[in-house]
Parts: structure tokens; C-alpha cells; sequence
């Protein structure tokens, strides 16, 4: 992420020349202040502390009055941050954040241990091995979730519905995401879903798509699938913008002062034809899951769908320290191609979804048919009906008939997809619709 790193560099100079600004002796006194404090500490504290852990304390309790996205990671958490962002590291698999203080669960990442043990998005981590999670910064839950595979570890957690905490353990385990994930949909239309934006994200979307323009020569439809996706790398959120935008703005950064404002375009090379593109995002969806949302939205590219975002529109260098121990520090925020600020407002869908708890919504669908003309006791023939008089079978819903299905049917993967999930059999609807009534976008 070259990009994000240059704007730091200007914000550098900008901080140099305000420091110059600043009177020496006030410069001074403050960090005398602290001096003093380490001094005093290093002397009289009743055992003795290593200097380097105190200057990490002094840092980590700094950077504690600013936004619980910058943090400062010593060199064994910046390796593991390395890591994640390739695709493979060792821990649970799960995105966190900070809300009111509390450490809570953004997305557990698909098919990682968090995942399989059943840890949901929403979820509050208030204890961590029977340590209350009070007061920890992001880093420091790292820290204490991050270990050897095969290693266990338990949460206590909270939520909606809990009457008190629960304790769920977990089995480290090494995490590797496979961020894209295909369905074919069947008829030329396809289904990606995206966990995470890591290093490869663009390349496999484009690999899909290529594989299933060979299969069906064209795309009558995509749906891009962003819920619970937690974010990631702002290279990788542009690409995919840029996949489907000719031209336009994708989107735009602003840092303290009018200088540090940088504005990302979309290019016409590799741009991908104009078939209909509708996006699923729910209130899980964060960060660079808002960039790709909002600049298609404002580009007027895709239908958005599902439940308004996170809301997390700032931007976040890292810069390397000698020590190999680096700084996340926010330099700017995230706005879309119209203006629009994320930050704490999220996206808006152009179609609102209510959630829908899929147990309940397999019970609450009628499997019956609903009585009308041809039902009534000696009604006059329609034409088809003279030519067949067979009686129809009731209509049903295929995707609520799952408890009583024969086991030996295996559902194809279209079936699995589709199967329990409302959010996507709405937009899979939506999006043959509008190719049916138009061969141009009209939303």
C-alpha cells in the first residue's frame, strides 16, 4: 500500500514545519515531563523495569487519547500484521474493534476457527483466557489472542439475547483466507463473495469473472457480496473499483490540511463490460467495503442492497521503526466520488433489507397455495385448462422444504447458496429483473 505511505511522508513535513512553530522551551518542558517521570520510575520503582518496556508503556498510553485505530504494534505484532494482510497467519480469524470501549467482534473470517466455534459479528469479548478485556487497546487483544496451533483459548463473551456472558473456546489454528469466493448462479449470472481485501483480492475476482466469461461468454449479472467483510488494503478496494468504472472518481482522501488530499481514478484499460452489478453490504461492512460500495453507488454502477455500513471512512498509514516495531497512525479520512463522508455515517443502500433470521423466515413462508379463481367450485375452464386437466401441484418454495428433503438429494451449490439466505434470493431477484426490462442500467 505505496500510496497511503507517500501521504505520510507529506504529513511528515507538514508536522515539521508546525513543530518549528512551536517555541523550543515549551517543546522541551513537555518532553522533560516525561524524561523526569522515566527517571523517577527506572530509580525508585520498588523492582527493576526494562527501559524498552517502559518507552512501549509511555507510547501505547499516548496514542490511547487519540481513535482506537492507531495503534503502536512492537516488532512480534507488526510481523503478524504482515502477515495477515498476505492472506496466512496463526490465531482465531476473527476482525476486531473497539465500540464504546468494549472490544467487539466486526466478522469472524469464513471458515477460520472463530467461525467454526460460532463467534458472530456483533459479539463483545469481555474476558480473554478469564482476563476481563477492559480498558484493552486493539493491539493488546491481539496480543492475548494470537498463539501457537493447537493452543486453546477461551472468550467470554456477550450478546444479544445472552443473559450473562459465555465462555467459548477455541482451538488456535494457522488462518488462511481465500478472500473471493464463486457461486454460478446458473443462466450467465454470478455470485462473488468477498471476506476480507488482502494482498491477491482483485486477481482472484478477475479470475473468476474470466473463468465464467469462458464458460457462458458473457455476464448477465454479478452480485457482490461485501457483508461482514471487516475491510482491508486500500489498493486492493480500488482495483476492484476500477474493474467496473471507465472513468470517474473511485475515491479521495484528506488529511489535516488542504495539501494532504489525494484523489484515486478509475481507468478505462481492463474494465470489465456494462452488465448489471448489484452489491450486498449489512451494518458488518466496513472500510474498504464502503470505498467499493460508495464508488459504485455514486458512479452509478451498481444497486447497493442490504443494511446501511459500519461507517469506518479513515485512513491509516504504517510506518516502520527502527526497532522493527512500527505506528498505524490515521493520517486522513475516506470520501466517496460525490463527497460523501464514511466516516461514522456508513452507505446507504438504494434498497433497504430488513434482517431476517433465517430459521424464522423458513417457518414463516406459506407453502400453500393461494386460493384464486381456478379454486372455486365449478369455475369456467380456461383455455389451458381444457387442453390439460391434470391437476397442478401446489406451488412451493423449494429453499423451505429443507427438513423434509430426502437425504439422498444433494443440493447443488446454487441451492446451498440461495437455500436459507433472504438478503441474496432479494438481490438474485432484483438482478435478473432488471436484465429482463432493460439492456441498460436504470437504477
Amino acid at each position: 500500500m505505496k500510496k497511503p505511505r507517500i501521504v505520510f511522508a507529506a504529513l511528515i513535513l507538514t508536522f515539521g514545519v508546525s513543530f518549528n512553530v512551536l517555541k523550543a522551551e515549551e517543546r522541551y518542558e513537555e518532553i522533560q515531563l516525561f524524561a523526569k517521570v522515566l527517571n523517577l520510575v527506572q530509580q525508585f520503582y520498588v523492582e527493576k523495569v526494562e527501559l524498552k518496556k517502559l518507552i512501549y508503556g509511555g507510547i501505547k498510553g499516548m496514542l490511547l487519547e487519540l481513535d482506537p485505530h492507531t495503534n503502536f504494534m512492537p516488532p512480534e505484532i507488526y510481523k503478524e500484521f504482515e502477515n495477515e494482510t498476505s492472506g496466512e497467519f496463526g490465531g482465531l480469524g476473527v476482525e476486531l474493534t473497539v465500540q464504546n470501549g468494549i472490544l467487539t467482534v466486526i466478522s469472524p473470517i469464513e471458515d477460520t476457527p472463530a467461525w467454526k466455534a460460532g463467534i458472530k459479528a456483533g459479539d463483545m469479548i469481555v474476558e480473554i483466557n478469564g482476563e476481563s478485556t477492559k480498558g484493552f487497546s486493539l493491539v493488546e487483544a491481539a496480543q492475548r489472542m494470537k498463539g501457537k496451533k493447537g493452543e486453546k483459548i477461551h472468550l467470554g463473551i456477550f450478546r444479544k439475547g445472552f443473559e450473562e456472558p459465555k465462555v467459548f473456546e477455541i482451538v488456535r489454528g494457522v488462518v488462511k483466507i481465500r478472500s473471493a469466493k464463486y457461486t454460478d448462479l446458473d443462466e450467465g449470472f454470478a455470485y462473488i463473495r468477498l471476506t476480507s481485501f488482502i494482498e491477491n483480492s482483485a486477481e482472484l475476482i478477475k479470475r473468476e469473472l474470466d473463468d465464467h466469461i469462458k464458460k457462458y461468454k458473457s455476464v448477465k449479472g454479478l452480485i457482490l457480496d461485501l457483508r461482514k467483510n471487516p475491510g482491508g488494503l486500500l489498493d486492493q478496494a480500488v482495483q476492484i473499483s476500477d474493474m467496473f468504472l471507465e472513468e470517474g472518481v473511485i475515491v479521495s482522501t484528506k488529511g489535516r490540511g488542504e495539501k494532504e488530499k489525494e484523489v484515486l481514478y478509475a481507468k478505462k484499460t481492463g474494465t470489465y463490460p456494462d452488465f448489471p452489478i448489484i452489491i450486498l453490504i449489512d451494518e458488518y461492512s466496513a472500510s474498504a467495503s464502503e470505498i467499493v460500495s460508495g464508488a459504485l453507488q455514486d458512479n452509478k454502477r451498481a444497486l447497493v442492497m442490504g443494511r446501511k455500513s459500519f461507517g469506518k471512512g479513515s485512513v491509516q498509514s504504517v510506518v516502520k521503526l527502527g526497532d522493527g516495531s512500527a505506528l498505524k497512525l490515521t493520517v486522513g479520512r475516506y470520501y466517496t466520488p460525490s463527497g460523501r463522508s464514511i466516516q461514522s455515517e456508513g452507505i446507504t443502500p438504494d434498497v433497504e433489507l430488513q434482517e431476517v433470521d433465517p430459521e424464522s423466515f423458513q417457518k414463516s413462508i406459506i407453502k400453500k397455495d393461494v386460493r384464486k379463481e381456478k379454486h372455486l367450485k365449478g369455475h369456467l375452464l380456461g383455455e389451458k385448462e381444457k387442453s390439460n386437466k391434470k391437476k397442478k401441484k401446489p406451488v412451493e418454495f423449494w429453499w423451505a422444504k429443507s427438513d423434509s428433503r430426502s437425504s439422498d438429494k444433494a443440493l447443488t451449490p446454487k441451492e446451498r447458496l440461495l437455500e436459507k439466505d433472504f438478503d441474496l434470493q432479494q438481490a438474485y431477484s432484483y438482478l435478473k429483473a432488471i436484465k429482463t426490462l432493460s439492456k441498460t442500467r436504470t437504477f
